[in-house]
This record gives structure tokens, sequence and C-alpha cells, in this order.
């Protein structure tokens, strides 16, 4: 009995302990209560770090200074620092719970920010529950924990920080690379100032020490937010407060030429306006330019423009529902798929603030629903700016985690399946003239040969050279284009192609003169058959579009087999494939004393017919200009 008494004598004092360790700053000693204010002048200054060494100061003097543990856990929170601020919080609650109500919205956030979204979600409720004042900001985050709730999983994430040679105690950002991974173009904040751009180029090593591009990409202006075009020629920036800027910020390119990078100049309009232009993007194949353009009458919402045939850009589209929101979207980025395109958005349910998103381009051309790439990958925070490699599978983004070198530093890490864009190689060459030798400017196309639509519309440089991607998992039919020329025609089969280096092919184009001949390589046939496959509609229109530009050039459409079966049927086989061409063209207009059709059946291989590979070549439909009067 007596021992029982004297054990809740001793519990009974170490309550009256602790009680009498809980101090207010009313309550507080006078030292204490002197960090206190040195930390509130601190937080006035935003002045978070200061401010927390002054805190632990009090706590230090007085461990139950309540407003303390409550304002460090705020001071956390500025610095994102969620594990901190939720350890500050939980303090403060062992010591008076009743004192977590000032900073209920707070504490919701520290718990969300270190991925308990459930416990999150539960104190926004009660705070709202208990609260006499309408909070939107509040009910958000209440929106955004029910969102992060009810998905259940996190994704895989495993950032890696690009390191020294791309990284500094400057935040670096927005990351861009070329299609062969090999240039890296990213936003530097110099001396936490004015914004440049800074250049690094990978070898087996590993990404080399970055160098500003200097004059005259860089000025004394603020250039950022910029895009490397995938074959690494033009560059695409927002500029802001530039003398001849249309509105407040503006975009801006840049091309390289064996002399270097030109002078900035204005896009211009219709794309520039005296709204806010920005986060520049363009297609693979540099016909296509997605931006964000920030309105007084709808936020900030993404846009898209195409280059005419006069080089000129068409008045900018709004990207449908399904992308853009009453709320904010911005820094879009297209992959070199032409199909995938990422943006951050505030408007559709996410995590937090800015959320990175996906969606995928519809048969009918139209954008997909906006898929939430998930957490961690987004957080509580503003998440943006993801670029992801041909590859379909590194992604590059700017972020300030705890081994930053000092702010936002760029950091890759490897995108997990279902949100991958497709895989994307690419043909790259020249086009020359067959008799002259002479490099060519002409008009390349890539067109998917299921959907009928063009995957990228090329135009080679002065000196001929082009690069046009070619997304893994589709059939295309490749179209090389001259006034003067016979078209040059190709198929790229990379349904079950996965391997991880470029093609390379220089092009000719024969001049239109007598004898001149092309094989079509996407006209399609079933097996001894001779009606047209519907794949072969694009190549057909283009053989059509050929003989109304030129009305002088009269044709041969020759049929030709493998040695499978007999003669004869090879014979009459191939001419009926010729005849089925020859008719597609009168139907659409040609004149049929233009045309004439021959079947050759097994007569001229031109490969051998011992292997499949061989007797594919061998079935062919070539067409022969045979007078031009």
């Amino acid at each position: 009995m007596k021992r029982t008494l004297l054990l809740s004598a001793c519990l009974w004092c170490c309550c009256l302990q602790i009680q009498a360790q809980t101090v207010t700053y009313e309550t507080a000693p006078k030292k204490a209560k002197a960090f206190f204010d040195e930390a509130v002048d601190a937080v006035r200054m935003y002045r978070s770090k200061d401010a927390i060494d002054q805190l632990q100061n009090a706590i230090k003097v007085a461990p139950g200074f309540t407003d303390a543990y409550g304002q460090m856990g705020l001071c956390y929170i500025d610095l994102k620092n969620y594990s901190a601020a939720k350890e500050s919080f939980t303090k403060l609650k062992q010591l008076d719970s009743s004192g977590l109500k000032p900073v209920m919205v707070a504490y919701s956030r520290s718990l969300a920010g270190t991925g308990d979204f459930q416990s999150a979600l539960n104190v926004i409720r009660q705070y709202l529950a208990t609260s006499k004042t309408l909070n939107k900001n509040a009910e958000r985050l209440r929106d955004n924990y029910e969102f992060a709730v009810s998905q259940h999983q996190q994704v895989p994430f495993h950032p890696e920080n690009l390191g020294d040679n791309i990284n500094s105690k400057d935040p670096e950002y927005f990351p861009s690379l070329t299609i062969d991974a090999q240039t890296l173009i990213y936003t530097r904040r110099v001396n936490g100032r004015n914004e440049d751009f800074f250049i690094s180029r990978r070898d087996s090593s590993g990404w080399q020490p970055a160098q500003n591009m200097g004059e005259p990409v860089n000025t004394s202006f603020n250039e950022g937010a910029q895009n490397i075009s995938q074959d690494g020629t033009l560059l695409v920036f927002t500029g802001c407060e530039f003398p001849e800027g249309k509105g407040s910020c503006d975009i801006y390119y840049s091309e390289k030429t064996p002399d270097g990078w030109t002078a900035p100049q204005n896009i211009g309009a219709p794309i520039n306006t005296r709204d806010w232009e920005s986060q520049p993007c363009l297609s693979a194949d540099k016909q296509t330019l997605y931006f964000a353009r920030e309105t007084t009458d709808a936020g900030a919402d993404i846009f898209m423009s195409r280059r005419q045939e006069n080089g000129r850009w068409s008045v900018p589209e709004r990207l449908g529902p399904n992308i853009n929101t009453p709320g904010r979207e911005t820094t879009p980025f297209i992959h070199a798929d032409g199909q995938t395109l990422y943006f951050a958005s505030n408007g559709h349910p996410g995590y937090g603030g800015l959320d990175i998103f996906y969606s995928r381009r519809q048969p009918d051309g139209s954008w997909g629903p906006a898929t939430n790439l998930g957490y961690p990958i987004n957080t509580i925070d503003e998440d943006a700016s993801l670029v992801v490699e041909a590859n379909g599978k590194t992604a590059y983004f700017a972020s300030d985690r705890s081994d930053t070198r000092g702010a936002l530093d760029i950091y890759r890490f490897e995108l997990y399946p279902e949100a991958r864009p497709l895989q994307t190689l690419y043909v790259k060459g020249y086009v020359y003239d067959t008799t002259t030798h002479k490099r060519l400017t002409a008009n390349i196309d890539v067109i998917d040969l299921q959907g009928g639509y063009t995957i990228a519309a090329v135009k080679t440089n002065d000196n001929g050279d082009f690069l046009a991607p070619l997304p893994v998992g589709k059939d295309y039919a490749f179209h090389v284009n001259k006034k003067g020329y016979l078209f040059y025609s190709d198929n790229f089969s990379l349904k079950d192609h996965h391997p991880g280096t470029p093609f390379e092919k220089n092009i000719p184009l024969q001049p239109l003169a007598v004898n001149a001949s092309i094989v079509l390589h996407n006209i399609f046939f079933q097996s001894n058959q001779f009606s047209l496959e519907p794949a072969s509609v694009t190549e057909l229109d283009k053989l059509v579009k050929l003989m109304q530009d030129n009305p002088a050039i009269k044709i041969e459409i020759a049929g030709h087999t493998d040695n499978i079966g007999s003669d004869k049927d090879n014979m009459v086989l191939s001419a009926n494939r010729a005849k089925a061409v020859v008719k597609y063209l009168t139907d659409k207009g040609i004149s049929v004393n233009r045309l004439t059709f021959k079947g050759y059946g097994e007569t001229q291989p031109i490969a051998t017919n011992d292997t499949e590979e061989g007797r594919a070549t061998n079935r062919r439909t070539v067409f022969r200009i045979v007078s031009v009067e």
C-alpha cells in the first residue's frame, strides 16, 4: 500500500513538472522572449533560417515554449522542410493541443508534405468544421488531400542530381535537350539576378562542364524558359522587358549558323501580343510551336501555332478543354514522338499548387484527358517544367531537394512505363541532285501509314540537311519533294523495331526527265491480290499531285513480282497491280492518255529470290517517265 501511494505521488509530481514546462510568450522567461522577438523580426525580413536559429535558442532557455514551436513549424513550412515542420507541430501538440488551432492549416501541410495525406485530410476537415470564416485556401487544400487519398499508391520516382558540371549555387531550371540527348541547354539565374542560358554536351563520361552561351544570345536582359529544337539548330525562348517587346514577356528565337548563334529576334505577331507569352516548345519538325499565354480574361493557357508555307506562324489556337481549364496551365513540352504533351496545371485535380500532367494525341488530332503524373513526382508544392528524352524513359526537371548545390538544380529520373511517350528514333542525312550531286532544299513528310496523318513535315536547311523523328511502334511513309524533281519514296517499318541507333540516309532526287523512275515503296497489296490496300492512299495521292503539277509528263506504271508461283500467273498479277494504280489516277482526274501500265512478272528481279527479304524487294511498283512534252 505504501509503495502504491509513493508511485502515485511521483506520477503527480511529474505531471506538475510537465505543466510547469509549458510556457507561452506571456509566461516565457525574458531571455527566451528576446530570442523569440528576434526570430519574428527575421521572419519579417524573409530570413526563415535565421528565425529558426533564434527560435531554437529560445527553446533552449524555455523547453516548453509553445509559441516558439508553432513559429518554428511555420518557418520550416516556408523552407519546405516538411519533416522538421511536422516535428515542431507535433511537439506543440504534445505541450498544448489547443495551441495547434492557429496553425492547423500549416500543420496539415506538414503532414501532406511528408506524404501522410490521410492525416492531413483529417486535420483540414477538422479545421473547416470549426472555422467561423470562409477559407478558400483551406478548401483547396482539402480538395488536394482528397485527390491524393483517392490515388492510393505512389509512383516509382528516384531523382538523381546531375552534379557539379551542371548545377551550381545559383538556381538552374528549364532543362531542354536535342533528340540525340547529347546537348543540354538550361536557364541559370546568375548571382540571383540576371537569367542566362548555359549549354553542356554529353560524351561517354557524362555531361561536360556547362558553359555560358554568351553573346549574342545572352544579353543584359533576362532570357529564360527556352527550348532547343530537336535538331539543335533553333532556340526559342522567353525575353522579358526587351526594348522591342510587344508585351511584358515575348517569345524570341535564335538560329545556329556555321558562324554561331544569331542575335535574338522577336518572333512577332500573331504569336506575341500585349499579353504575356512565355515557355515556348517546338515540335520535332519545327513546324508547330506550343507556348503559354496569360490573358486578363482567362488566365494562363496553352496555345499552339503552325508554321505556314510562307514561313509565317498561324494565328495561335487555345488547346482544348482536356488541357486548358479556368486555372493556370504552363510549361508545355511536346515530346519528339509528336503525340505526348506534358504540361503543368493547377486547374486539373492534383496534389498541390501546379502539378505535372500528360495527354496523348487522339486519332482525330485532339488531345486526350489529362493524366496526373502522380506522387511523389507531384507534391503539395508547385511542380512544372518536365522534359523527356527521345528514348521515352529519361525525364529531367528542376527541384530544390535536400541535395541541391544551393537552390533549384537540374535532376533526372526514369519515368515509369505508363507515363512514357513513344521511344523516338530519327532519320537524318541530306538531299542531293542525282545528276549534279548538288545539295538541295526540299520538303520531307513522315506519314503514319495506318492513321494516314503526318507525323513530321520537315524542311531541309540551305545545305540540304534534315532530321526527321520516327516514333517506334508504327509504319511510316517517307516522302521527299521538290519542284522539278521526281519525289522520293521510302518506308520505315518500326512496329517491331526498337534499336537505340538512328537511321542515316542521304536522299537522291531525280530531275524530271525521260526514263527517270522511282520505286513506289508505299504501294501495298495483299498476297496474290491486286486490290490496293488503304495504306497506299498516301503515296498514290503524292503521285496524283506530281501529275497535276507537271501536266506535260506521261508515265508508265510497272508491276513486278517475286518468283513464287507460275510465270504466267505472276505476269497477270503484276499487270493487274499496275492497272489498279492507273485506275486510281484516272479516278482522281488524271487523263488516261498520259498513263500506261505494264506487268513484268518475275522477269526483272533486283534482288535474290532465295530470301524473304529479297523477294519482298522484288515485289514492287515502279513509276517511270516515258515522255516530257
